[in-house]
């Protein structure tokens, strides 16, 4: 038996090693991709491919079993946040004026389907982030949320060049960052209240290369503008 677990324990670490080398070389070649003007059109339209795919990665180093109560979670997190962006696009409201692109994939009322999982994406990677550090509850909520409104604040800066969305007249509302701090707050509130469970040793990488693959386009954006 302790053969047998240690061989699985290998075999599970022999995957995580194999699979953060992947996503390494995955947003990398995602950088040069965009980097290249006669690419650039192709990595466009993977950018949802490259988001599920993370997301299906993820769930594979999910820590435990993912019940019922998990799986009501996430797709209530689906539909609101959806319905929030749907209502934000619409009546510019909630975020500011904007609108979105076709960089996001098919879209239903104007608001790509993807952006949903983009949200789940964002709120189970940094909760399972802050999982790892010996903070109180309501420390790891406002960090959490905090890192979210970080990996917005540089991904704004790209958003309109990859034709993911576009704000109105080119300026990013100062509205956009409250609503989006304040939503993260609610869903990671929620989250610990039903003590949803989010380890996942691999989400610390994949937030990570997301997070390096936007600020990279950033500054590769500024230095050939």
């Amino acid at each position: 038996m302790l053969a047998y677990e240690h061989n699985n324990f290998e075999d599970i670490s022999m995957r995580y090693k194999a699979i953060s080398i992947f996503f390494v070389i995955f947003y990398t070649v995602g950088v040069i991709g965009m980097a290249l003007p006669f690419t650039f059109p192709l990595f466009i339209k993977l950018i949802p491919f490259a988001l599920i795919l993370s997301f299906v990665a993820l769930m594979f180093f999910h820590s435990g079993k993912i019940d019922l109560k998990t799986i009501l979670f996430f797709l209530s997190i689906y539909v609101i946040s959806f319905t929030v962006e749907a209502i934000g696009v619409t009546t510019g409201q909630i975020f500011g004026y904007y609108s979105y692109g076709n960089g996001l994939g098919l879209k239903l009322f104007e608001t790509p389907f993807i952006i949903g999982v983009n949200w789940l994406f964002m709120l189970y990677t940094t909760s399972a982030v802050v999982e790892r550090w010996k903070l109180h509850s309501v420390f790891k909520i406002i960090v959490a949320a905090s890192i979210m409104l970080l990996y917005d604040l540089v991904l704004e800066q790209v958003a309109p060049k990859l034709d993911m969305w576009h704000w109105k007249n080119e300026i990013i509302p100062f509205q956009n960052y409250m609503a989006w701090f304040a939503l993260a707050l609610i869903f990671h509130s929620v989250l610990k209240i039903l003590n949803i469970k989010t380890q996942n040793k691999l989400a610390l990488q994949i937030l990570g290369c997301q997070f390096l693959f936007f600020l990279s386009l950033y500054i590769l954006f500024k230095l050939t503008q």
